[in-house]
Parts: C-alpha cells; sequence; structure tokens
C-alpha cells in the first residue's frame, strides 16, 4: 500500500482543495464535514461546517486533509500541519506497524474502531514526524 499525505488546515481546508482541484484537476472521493460526527466527539458548533474529512484523487494519487478543531489541544502551524498516512489490509498488521512506529514516540490517539467503519490510530514517531493507521474494517 502506498503511503499517503495527509494534511491539517485552520478552517481553510475546502478553499485549499478547490485550489488544489483547479492545479491538478482530479475529482473529490470524499468530503466530510464535522456536522456528520459523534457529539461525544465534543466538535464547537462553530466548527461544524469546517472539513472533518476530504480525499482528491489526483492521477494515481490520493491528497487527503482535514480542518483541525479550535479546541483541538495541540494547534497545526506550518511545519506540524501533515502526517503520513498508511492503508493497511488488517487489525493484526495495523497492531504491528503502529506499535513498532509509535515505540519511544508519542501515541496521539490510540487504535480504536471508529464511527466510519476504519481502525485508526495517530501517533507521532520518535523523529517527530506525524503519522495515521487506517484499516477499513468494510473491506476485511
Amino acid at each position: 500500500m502506498p503511503i499517503l499525505t495527509y494534511l491539517n488546515f485552520s478552517g481553510n481546508c475546502r478553499e485549499a482543495f478547490d485550489f488544489y482541484k483547479t492545479v491538478f484537476g482530479g475529482e473529490y472521493e470524499t468530503v466530510m464535514t464535522f456536522a456528520g460526527a459523534p457529539p461525544e466527539m465534543g466538535v464547537p458548533e462553530s466548527d461544524r461546517d469546517k472539513i472533518m474529512h476530504a480525499s482528491l484523487k489526483i492521477g494515481d494519487s490520493k491528497l487527503m486533509a482535514s480542518d483541525v478543531p479550535s479546541n483541538f489541544p495541540q494547534p497545526r502551524v506550518a511545519g506540524n500541519n501533515f502526517a503520513l498516512s498508511y492503508m493497511t489490509k488488517s487489525r493484526e498488521e495495523t497492531d504491528e506497524l503502529f506499535g513498532k512506529i509509535s515505540e519511544g514516540g508519542t501515541v496521539n490517539m490510540p487504535l480504536e474502531d471508529t464511527f466510519w467503519g476504519a481502525y485508526f490510530g495517530m501517533c507521532t514517531d520518535k523523529f517527530g514526524i506525524h503519522w495515521q493507521f487506517n484499516c477499513d474494517l468494510q473491506q476485511q
């Protein structure tokens, strides 16, 4: 599986992705706002129209992104506003790779089943690189 880039924005994800679409062409695969998030996520009302997840297919590649909610504990700034995203094929592979890459680093979101149908987690490795692991449970 390819390693994909996941970008984070501070409220202008839709604008950025519309721009990237005019530059590279391609088609949106997914555009979800925080309005679709479960209440336990605690997303502020002011963030409901912001992008929770967008995926733009560009040729053989995929660019993914989201806005960072205003109540997120770590504000996004240039330099820490991206993560490498790895799509795994099984829970076992996800557990193994996530365990290895997060060793000596920080687990930002433990691996868990999500409301969008994935086994997902986020971490920062010991070199300061942000990672996301996503296993699509619907394809298992």
